[in-house]
């Protein structure tokens, strides 16, 4: 089996990465892709932590030694005995046996830290919420998903805020997709600013064109290095079903994955939908899918350390 493509989301606590992920393992199916979570390469559990006065957001607070080589094992097809952190009570967990699969999603804080790691992606993205709704976020998941009294988690977001600045906001430069979601007063409604740089291959955006008009409220602006793709939440369902249409007519390799589950998310314990979403989530897949048949095909040539400046194809898919 080839080794597998490398999907990076990376982003602050709370900013969106499982519920980016989860869509994708849904869509190519458990078999097919595995998600890596960093957070099981913590050092120590939340009660050590607290002792010791430190955040998981520090690179010493992480055994990221073993996550590289993990990740490196993974690459190479090679099985792994990955450690377990659960997070409701926050404690270290008995380790488990991790096979890889066709794609592999790595998703945590530190995850372009390194050159080792982050050469070691073929697909970076940063989640990056506005920080009044990424610490709401936070504070309704960690209350009612992760043991943790409001009080508990309003002051973990503040001891935090220092590691952020310096570890987690820095790898902003490190990412090919910049995500931004943005909430109005209804949370399924969430706009989104994407930009895609120019690091790598992405969909030819000119017969998307038309239907980004000002009615629709979406805008493509292109720039020296990249482009800005914005999406309102309140985008019209036809005009989002449209999109996504002209997004898999680019790939009609992998239509076998068309299913109707994208774009779902939760908050606190409630399910949601989004169109912004899943038009993310398929914008990803697009360059999973064709990251695959490339590598099939002969594929590009592995990535260089990053120096950024500002037939039946379905048989090679699967």
């Amino acid at each position: 089996m080839a080794r597998p493509i490398v999907l990076g989301v990376v982003g602050d606590s709370g900013a969106g990465k499982t519920t980016l992920t989860r869509g994708l393992v849904r869509v190519l199916g458990p078999e097919h892709a595995v998600c890596l979570d960093a957070d099981d390469y913590h050092r120590y559990d939340r009660r050590r932590r607290a002792e010791l006065g430190v955040t998981p957001l520090d690179p010493d607070c992480n055994h990221l030694d073993i996550l590289t080589q993990h990740l490196l094992h993974l690459r190479r097809g090679e099985p792994v005995l990955k450690p377990v952190y659960e997070h409701r009570h926050g404690t270290l967990q008995p380790a488990v046996y991790v096979r890889p699969t066709r794609f592999l999603f790595v998703e945590g804080l530190l995850g372009y830290h390194t050159e080792t790691l982050r050469t070691a992606h073929d697909i970076r993205v940063f989640l990056d919420p506005p920080e009044d709704l990424r610490r709401a976020w936070k504070l309704k998941r960690d209350c009612t998903r992760r043991n943790y009294t409001t009080d508990e988690a309003l002051g973990e977001l503040d001891r935090r805020e220092r590691d952020a600045e310096l570890f987690i906001r820095p790898q902003r430069e490190h990412a090919d997709i910049l995500v931004s979601f943005r909430a109005g007063a209804d949370p399924a409604h969430l706009d989104v600013d994407v930009v895609l740089r120019d690091s790598l291959p992405r969909p030819d955006p000119s017969d998307l064109l038309p239907l980004l008009t000002e009615s629709a409220g979406s805008t493509l602006v292109q720039h020296a290095h990249d482009q800005l793709l914005r999406i309102p939440g309140d985008i019209d369902r036809a005009t989002a079903a449209e999109l996504e249409e002209a997004i898999w007519a680019r790939m009609s390799f992998a239509s076998h994955l068309r299913v109707r589950r994208l774009g779902e998310f939760t908050v606190g314990t409630d399910l949601h939908r989004s169109d912004s979403l899943a038009l993310v989530q398929l914008l990803i897949l697009y360059h999973l899918v064709w990251g695959r048949i490339e590598q099939a095909t002969g594929g590009p040539a592995p990535r260089e350390p990053s120096r950024r400046t500002s037939g039946d194809d379905s048989a090679l898919f699967l």
